[in-house]
């Protein structure tokens, strides 16, 4: 498994992509739909902000029953101004890296179990970090999309 430092820069490279992605994104582009079952932008960055405040702590500490440090109805949430979200994805990346900062190489050796069954903290750390670059391909697929329909 990765080591600490590995981690670390699999996440900067998940965040400078998204900062790619998302640098010209505007308030309607948050909630455009190419069809009304596909996931919008917002329901995207409000998630990846979850799993900023919710999974990531749950792995670092090994509880997996850590409450989430945003509200219940934060995912998706309509009142959320493009600027807000942004601004929480920054402050999720300060915190994610602050994590690992704190993290030594033996810390990721630890086991815990999970959906993945009893697995290490350092595979579910890659797996919450690769989330990054997940959600940034989605990004672009939509603003691709929307591109492609609005003939733009």
């Amino acid at each position: 498994m990765a080591d600490v430092e590995t981690i670390k820069e699999f996440a900067n490279l998940g965040f400078m992509r998204l900062e790619r992605a998302t640098s010209d994104l505007t308030e309607e582009q948050l909630d455009w739909q190419s069809c009304r079952e596909a996931n919008t932008i917002r329901w995207i960055l409000t998630h990846l902000n979850s799993e900023f405040f919710g999974f990531i702590p749950k792995i670092v500490s090994g509880n997996k029953d850590l409450e989430s440090e945003l509200p219940e109805d934060y995912v998706g949430n309509m009142e959320y101004s493009l600027e807000k979200i942004m601004g929480d994805l920054e402050k999720g990346k300060i915190k994610l890296m602050g994590m690992l900062d704190d993290l030594d190489n033996e810390d990721l050796d630890e086991e815990m179990e999970w959906f993945f069954g009893k697995r290490t903290k350092g595979f579910y750390l890659m797996l919450a970090v690769s989330e990054i670059v997940h959600h940034e391909g989605q990004i672009a697929a939509i603003l691709g999309v929307e591109k492609r329909m609005k003939g733009t």
